[in-house]
C-alpha cells in the first residue's frame, strides 16, 4: 500500500486483501468507472468492469479520460473487434471517452445504458460478490 499513496490523500484509503477485493469495494461504492491511462492493471481492471456492464452485473457508464489520445489504439482494437462481430455494436456504447476529465464527466452525467444484457437480468448481487472469508476482513 505505501507504494500506492502519493501526495495528498483525497477521499478514503481502505486497505483490501486482495485484487478481487479491491475491485469488488470499487464497483459496489461507485457511481461510474473511470480510467486514467495506466498499464496492465488499469487495462485488467477497465476491461472487467466493462464485461460486468456488458452481463448485466452493473449499468454504471465506464470512463476514458483518452489524454493526448492514449486510448486510441484499444478503441480501435475494440471498434475492430465490433466490425468483426465479436461485440455487439449497442455494447460499443459501454465506453465513454473524452480527452479531459472535464468532458469526460460531462459525458458520464449524460450516460445512459443502450447495451442488452447477454444474461438478461442476472440474479448476481453486488452484495454477494463482497461476501469474505473473516481472513479478509477489511475492517481490521
Amino acid at each position: 500500500m505505501p507504494r500506492e499513496l502519493t501526495g495528498e490523500t483525497v477521499g478514503e484509503v481502505k486497505a483490501v486483501a486482495d485484487m478481487h477485493q479491491r475491485k469488488a469495494e470499487m464497483a459496489k461504492h461507485s457511481d461510474a468507472f473511470i480510467a486514467l491511462p495506466g498499464g496492465y492493471g488499469t487495462l485488467e481492471e477497465l476491461l472487467e468492469v466493462i464485461t460486468w456492464a456488458q452481463l448485466g452485473i452493473h449499468d454504471k457508464p465506464v470512463g476514458l479520460v483518452n489524454v493526448d489520445g492514449y486510448f486510441n489504439s484499444l478503441l480501435s482494437f475494440i471498434d475492430k473487434a465490433v466490425e468483426e462481430g465479436f461485440i455487439s455494436p449497442n455494447a460499443r456504447h459501454i465506453i465513454v471517452s473524452a480527452p479531459t476529465s472535464k468532458e469526460l464527466v460531462k459525458k458520464l452525467e449524460d450516460y445512459v445504458p443502450c447495451h442488452e444484457s447477454v444474461a438478461s437480468k442476472l440474479s448476481w448481487q453486488i452484495e454477494q460478490q463482497l461476501t469474505y472469508p473473516e481472513e479478509y476482513d477489511i475492517s481490521r
